[in-house]
């Protein structure tokens, strides 16, 4: 499936139907007047957060969703029925923005949640409700209101434990394949992923698979370059997408030049983009680590970490190696920032990866 992470779609709510005009006129009934109903309400178009959805996708094709017209009023009382409301069936993590694609209208975040985007008209009163003493054969009824229309923007941000960020070809696909199931494109030029991935991590066997067992997400952003935040290449797109990982899986090649460097691209990036970013957990992995002699991985390894003064993993995600220790310290990660934040990751208070059900 195709993924997609920003659409813009028209949506409008139903008209209300019109009240009715109506006397009651039947043989021997002595008193007759004025017997016309209301007019239905018109159906409101919603937003629903759903499960199972994880890209944008459906509302490629299709732009235009209106709601229900309320039915018209008819005689003997009889009000007519309401329209049907439109539902919107949106992934975990939507964000709905007005037409200026900055003003927030709501923020999906737990399954169920469900959010009115266009109200639908109010039925208009028939002339039943305009009888009084003085006009007791009102010849008048309220028409339908109309409904609302609008544009708005769904823009999607993945919810996953664990973001893979790093410049292109750092090995952030390959290694979501080697540790899930996910089957994301793997080729050897720069920007083969041309859009973030999901994956659900396990424990890794020694054929380089997944056991059962602990799990957690883990997602593919693309990769950033020089000037990201400014909109160049492609990551700047999807960078909103590393907002609400738990923790950043930094991915540096080992093979290259300047692995320093490197790594202060992508930092520089994301504290120009947000702040926020730049202080989410972070840890850091040299990949391709089976393409080096040990002297020369052990030499790059030391400079990365002077640098950084944080530990430095070593993986090959090919070979395998390191991905069992590199598994332990994600899920340490995990664990520790749900026993710092357990509300955040309540199962009952709302949605989380690992959510069952």
């Amino acid at each position: 499936m195709k993924f997609l992470d920003q659409a813009k779609v028209y949506i409008r709510s139903g008209d209300g139907g019109a009240g009715c005009v109506s006397f009651r006129r039947e043989k021997y009934v002595e008193f007759g007047g004025p017997d016309g109903g209301d007019g239905g309400r018109g159906g409101d178009v919603i937003a629903e957060c759903v499960d199972g959805l994880n890209t944008l996708i459906d509302y490629r094709y299709r732009q235009h969703f209106k709601a229900g017209t309320g039915i018209h009023g008819m005689g003997r009382n009889r009000s007519g029925g309401d329209g049907d409301d439109k539902i919107l069936a949106v992934p975990v993590g939507t964000q709905i923005f007005a037409e200026d694609n900055e003003t927030l209208l709501a923020d999906m975040t737990d399954i169920g949640q469900r959010v009115t985007l266009a109200k639908g008209g109010n039925g208009g009163f028939g002339n039943a409700r305009f009888k009084g003493p003085v006009n007791q054969a009102p010849r008048h009824a309220n028409p339908g209101q109309e409904g609302r229309d609008a544009w708005v923007w769904l823009r999607l941000k993945l919810i996953a434990d664990i973001g893979l960020i790093g410049l292109p070809n750092a090995g952030k696909s390959t290694l979501l394949a080697a540790m899930s199931r996910a089957k994301p494109k793997i080729a050897d030029y720069p920007f083969t992923t041309l859009h973030p991935n999901l994956g659900v991590v396990g424990p890794p066997d020694r054929k380089g698979g997944r056991q059962a067992g602990r799990e957690f997400v883990m997602a593919d952003i693309p990769g950033l370059i020089a000037g990201a935040a400014e909109g160049a290449g492609l990551g700047h797109r999807f960078l909103g997408h590393v907002e609400r990982c738990t923790a950043l899986l930094h991915l540096i090649d080992a093979t290259q030049d300047d692995v320093v460097h490197a790594y202060q691209t992508i930092r520089s990036e994301l504290a120009a983009y947000d702040d926020g970013l730049a202080q989410k957990t972070e840890l850091i992995a040299l990949t391709k680590a089976d393409a080096l002699l040990p002297d020369r991985l052990a030499e790059v390894t030391a400079a990365l970490a002077q640098a950084t003064d944080a530990e430095i993993s070593t993986i090959s995600a090919v070979s395998g190696d390191g991905l069992q220790y590199l598994f332990d310290r994600l899920v340490a990660h995990i664990d520790g920032a749900r026993d710092d934040n357990g509300a955040a990751f309540d199962h009952e208070a709302g949605w989380h990866p690992l959510r069952e059900g």
